[in-house]
């Protein structure tokens, strides 16, 4: 749905908060909640879906008359869909996911067909006057890799292939009319977990390796190329991710629309955020607190701050359950509900998704804004209610929120 004085932004929620890996598991999902949810939410304007599909669910969706079908009832419906989630690529919900999710990573021919199958399946959905965006793994995850070396050569066959995928949206843009960008989401622990690291990748590799691959296949200049690239390479900005490595969104945002990177799509998320005490009995009470969150199914990964301001990852929440000494902070990659702070004494990042849509409502960095809680399954019972009512809630918290940055932004100053 539009939102924004001038229309100018499009929000939605993942619905990789469904369980299911078919398209007919997805289809019967959206067919349950998206009718009522426009219905409350957006009854006499057209309502954005942010769709989560599968390898599976993408190759059915592309067979037979499949996609026309669908897209016929998302017309009937006033339905649209703008922007896709194609990051993880297999099994999501009720299984061990775990690490797994980065996987197949950018190295992998795997990943770059996925990539080009919901690309396909986007331009065929995608309304007219609106650009689509996929948002997608960092290209792979850290612990794989076991020196710098190694690294480097994810980055260099990462870039290759993100140039291949640039030059294909090329193509459908040349047939269909329609733009698609592939926007990276920095995660903890990942090749690309915060802005420096994202902008490096950019400048030291996606740039110059990609553009002359482009250019020589595409017959192009250099500059050419590099511009080619910025227009269909972006980031997702996940304000779960970036508020976990304790970058406020001013200054993250800031850093990577001033390097020339495309901001592709901003995700609605809050992380878990604990305070430690410095008495032992006072830490142990705050361990007690997150001890439910610590599930078998997703990574939840820790970033610790230290006195000295030093930053400590630990791996996930499920195995890890002793601060340092040292330790003045945890916050923790748990996608809990965004219309709540305090979790009976945890908190969470809520503020950096209030701050991040008051710079977004000043800059227009991103006119795609997408709620991605995907964790209701999971979350500790007593924070289970019924799942229309939490995701009509989220929706009614970011609008709120959203009127409050334009509040706050037109009051005039004190004399």
């Amino acid at each position: 749905m539009r939102i924004g004085d001038d229309r100018f932004f499009h929000l939605t929620y993942c619905t990789n908060i469904h369980p299911g890996e078919s398209w007919a598991a997805v289809f019967a999902s959206l067919e349950r909640y998206v009718p009522g949810l426009k219905q409350r939410l957006s009854p006499f304007e057209a309502f954005g879906i942010g769709l989560r599909l599968s390898d599976l669910a993408a190759r059915e969706l592309s067979q037979g008359d499949a996609l026309a079908a669908f897209k016929t009832w998302l017309d009937e419906r006033d339905l649209y869909v703008f922007t896709l989630n194609g990051f993880p690529y297999g099994g999501f919900h009720r299984q061990v996911v775990k690490d797994q999710v980065y996987a197949p990573d950018w190295r992998a021919p795997a990943r770059v067909d996925y990539t080009l199958r919901l690309a396909r399946i986007l331009a065929a959905l995608l309304p007219a006057d609106i650009e689509g965006g996929i948002s997608t793994v960092p290209i792979s995850y850290k612990p794989w890799f076991n020196s710098e070396s190694e690294r480097a050569a994810a980055f260099e066959q990462a870039s290759l292939n993100l140039a291949r995928v640039a030059a294909e949206l090329m193509s459908i843009r040349a047939v269909t009319g329609r733009t698609l960008h592939i926007d990276l989401e920095p995660e903890p622990d990942c090749l690309l977990e915060n802005s420096d690291e994202t902008v490096d990748f950019f400048q030291r590799w996606l740039l110059p390796v990609g553009s002359e691959w482009l250019a020589s296949a595409r017959n192009i200049s250099r500059a050419d190329a590099q511009a080619k690239l910025r227009a269909h390479i972006g980031v997702c900005y996940d304000t779960c991710h970036f508020a976990l490595q304790y970058e406020t969104p001013t200054a993250a945002l800031s850093k990577l629309t001033g390097a020339g990177i495309r901001i592709g799509k901003v995700q609605l998320s809050a992380a878990l955020k604990a305070p430690i005490p410095e008495s032992e009995t006072d830490r142990q009470a705050v361990i007690e607190r997150l001890r439910p969150f610590a599930e078998p199914t997703y990574l939840h990964q820790i970033v610790e701050r230290r006195a000295d301001d030093h930053l400590h990852h630990h791996a996930d929440l499920s195995t890890t359950m002793s601060p340092h000494p040292d330790a003045r902070e945890w916050r923790v990659h748990f996608h809990v509900p965004i219309f709540s702070s305090d979790y009976d004494g945890i908190y969470s990042t809520q503020g950096d998704i209030a701050a991040t849509l008051s710079v977004l409502r000043d800059t227009h960095a991103c006119p795609h804004l997408e709620i991605e809680t995907y964790t209701w399954e999971v979350l500790p019972s007593r924070l289970k209610i019924d799942l229309s009512a939490s995701i009509a809630r989220e929706y009614e918290w970011v609008l709120a929120a959203f009127a409050d940055a334009t509040s706050s932004r037109d009051e005039p100053m004190p004399c």
